[in-house]
């Protein structure tokens, strides 16, 4: 007979021979011992690491995306808009389907760490020289009942929450008194400064309120001179405000100090547009003249733009401070440059518009309620 045929033969009959409780006993006992049987770890050598249970493409992309170029830090931090925004969730979800990555929120497009926070969040070597067998997390685990492709932690991701966005109040929250506020549309006497203070035009008089105090001061009275105030205009630092008045004067008062600096000459007729740029003050009058001066220099030295044929509303410098934007009752709005000018043709009168930084005029004619773009 066989010596190993006949050794299972001998153990299966001690087997059938065993009392049932003697025979729990030993299963019992067994399973106590396996329990207790030490993990058996699989190691490398000291220099050269383990390949086993390595994923080389996922390590050597989440290697390269340490080094990422200016370029994409750039585009990293013009990712604020809604679609930025759900392009870097995009990117989350999919290294989290794709790689792996167990990312959990949406990273902030914001910072500049961006790409950091989108690894894996066990950060770990490029090489690996033990493995652990360890059992797989519940959160990471798919229910079987589950109808989503998507695992718990992509779940986690989609219901992160993200920042609300800013609620514009219907109703003001704070109303001031503007008695003998001159009812007339082509007037510009509201304009608010760098510093935070509103200055208003009320008749003969300028006012500014603080923001900050809720303070209310007069800043000067034209009613010595007969004069009312037509249009106000703080200049960029916010430090000075120039005052056009119903006679063509334009005053430059300093706002700290409550004087006047200077009064300058050269328009017939009332002055209701005015717009800095730097230490240019350009102004806007009903003799259908735009005068541009430096307050540094005397008043003589001044350049002068006769293109409207009525009186001009409004102006407007672009933000490179090289084209000047004028609108007149004429229903034309002009862009000057140096000195060409770039006629804009409208079927009404235009005394709303502004530049944007990339040299376009938004322009919205009157009474009709539609913008128009013009580059």
């Amino acid at each position: 007979m066989d010596l190993d045929y006949e050794r299972r033969l001998l153990r299966q009959i001690n087997h059938q021979n065993v009392p049932e409780g003697h025979l729990s006993k030993v299963s019992i006992k067994r399973s106590l011992d396996v329990s207790c049987s030490p993990v058996t770890v699989k190691s490398g050598d000291r220099f050269i690491p383990t390949r086993a249970g390595s994923n080389w493409s996922i390590n050597f992309h989440y290697a390269n995306e340490n080094c990422w170029s200016p370029n994409q830090n750039q585009r990293a931090k013009d990712a604020s808009t809604d679609t930025g925004k759900d392009a870097v969730a995009y990117a989350a979800l999919l290294r989290n389907e794709l790689l792996g990555a167990g990312i959990e929120t949406v990273p902030d497009p914001h910072t500049d760490d961006r790409r950091h926070t989108i690894l894996m969040q066990d950060t770990h070597s490029l090489f690996r020289y033990t493995i652990h067998t360890k059992r797989v997390p519940s959160d990471s685990e798919i229910s079987p009942y589950s109808l989503s492709p998507l695992s718990n932690k992509s779940h986690k991701l989609l219901r992160s929450p993200r920042k609300p966005a800013r609620k514009i109040s219907k109703i003001p929250f704070k109303v001031l008194d503007a008695p003998e506020l001159q009812d007339d549309f082509y007037l510009n006497l509201v304009d608010w400064s760098a510093g935070n203070l509103l200055s208003v035009g009320l008749g003969a008089c300028v006012y500014l309120w603080s923001a900050c105090t809720s303070q209310v001061t007069r800043l000067c009275d034209l009613s010595v001179d007969g004069d009312s105030v037509t249009s106000v205009c703080w200049n960029e630092r916010g430090s000075l405000v120039a005052v056009g008045t119903h006679k063509g004067f334009v005053q430059i008062w300093d706002a700290a100090g409550g004087r006047k600096l200077t009064s300058l000459e050269g328009h017939s007729a009332r002055v209701g547009a005015l717009a800095w740029n730097g230490e240019q003050l350009s102004s806007g009058s009903r003799d259908r003249v735009i005068l541009q001066r430096d307050v540094r220099t005397p008043p003589p030295m001044e350049r002068r733009l006769q293109g409207h044929r009525q009186e001009v509303c409004g102006l407007k410098w672009s933000p490179d401070h090289q084209h000047l934007a004028s609108g007149g009752n004429d229903n034309k709005v002009r862009a000057s440059y140096k000195q060409d000018d770039l006629i804009i043709i409208h079927t009404t009168p235009s005394i709303f518009f502004s530049y944007c930084k990339h040299f376009y005029v938004l322009s919205n004619p009157i009474p009709v309620n539609i913008s128009q773009v013009y580059q």
